[in-house]
């Protein structure tokens, strides 16, 4: 056993310490420090104790943070790729969007962002983002006029636009005050975050858009990767994509529950959402943000996925 393992710190904004992607970051901690024979592991800091998502970047591009985990949304305006699976109504099923995101598209949107200094490690499940208000949104006329917490990215912002909501960006540790207060009247999420976040004890009517499946990513700072040997690399590497499956079972375990316990709670879940309304508003959306035959590519590449 080395003296000293080497201990890389990895961001997430998570309370739980059981949520899905602060777990899968520390079962992959466990294989390393196995693979590695102690060599390396990775603590996780979550509760945004290292700051926001936005924050965390900063610090991982200058080298001062060793990992992070994020919504793929927050890169978006740093890596152009990251864009295509955030994009509104593109995957039409859980099992079609792991089947991109563990091909070749995934894997060249996870290399778009090492110009910006930062090593795509893998992508997490974040399940679909559904809009929970006071009343059922079940289709683009319902959500019209409502203040919407978007997450802080341009795309978001028009995507809430385009159904003839008002898009208020906020950092996730605002959202609760918000709806409390009545100061934004919706948000939008997954389960496990309206959930985790009780979210559920501000608004009690979660209605099931699924406008979006777009993933988290776990990101390695290039300055620190580049300091690792090839061997080194390809254990993270390996220890990274086997954290996948892990998470990925957590994630379809936590819904469930989740899912369970809100409606205990008293939470309504609106099944009859009019999808293909929500899809149809989204035209402008793809025209503004799909602008470049890089990008159009990579679309039609995810939709050409059996």
């Amino acid at each position: 056993m080395p003296a000293l393992a080497v201990e890389f710190r990895s961001a997430d904004v998570h309370n739980s310490d059981d949520y899905p992607t602060v777990a899968a970051v520390r079962h992959m901690s466990d294989l390393l420090a196995q693979r590695s024979g102690g060599k390396y592991k990775i603590k996780v800091f979550n509760k945004s104790a290292l700051g926001t998502e936005k924050e965390t970047l900063d610090q991982l591009k200058i080298g001062a943070l060793e990992m992070n985990r994020v919504n793929i949304s927050s890169l978006n305006s740093l890596c152009p790729k990251s864009l295509v699976p955030t994009m509104p109504f593109l995957f039409h099923s859980v099992s079609h969007m792991r089947k991109v995101l563990d091909g070749p598209v995934g894997e060249e949107i996870l290399k778009g962002c090492e110009s910006q200094g930062m090593i795509g490690l893998a992508f997490y499940d974040s399940g679909s983002r559904s809009i929970y208000a006071k009343k059922p949104v079940r289709s683009p006329a319902d959500a019209k006029g409502l203040k919407i917490r978007v997450q802080q990215s341009e795309l978001w912002v028009a995507i809430v636009s385009a159904i003839g909501a008002n898009a208020t960006p906020m950092p996730t540790s605002e959202i609760y005050t918000a709806l409390k207060t009545g100061l934004i009247d919706a948000a939008e999420n997954n389960i496990p975050s309206y959930a985790g976040f009780k979210h559920y004890e501000a608004v009690k009517v979660f209605s099931l858009t699924e406008h979006s499946m777009a993933p988290e990513v776990l990101l390695m700072s290039k300055l620190v990767w580049d300091k690792l040997s090839k061997a080194d690399q390809d254990l993270f590497r390996a220890a990274a994509r086997d954290s996948v499956a892990f998470q990925r079972k957590k994630w379809d375990d936590q819904e469930a529950k989740d899912r369970d316990m809100v409606v205990k709670a008293g939470s309504q879940i609106v099944t009859d959402v009019d999808k293909a309304a929500f899809k149809a508003a989204m035209s402008p959306v793809y025209a503004r943000f799909i602008n470049t035959p890089d990008l159009q590519r990579l679309v039609k590449a995810v939709q050409d996925t059996q």
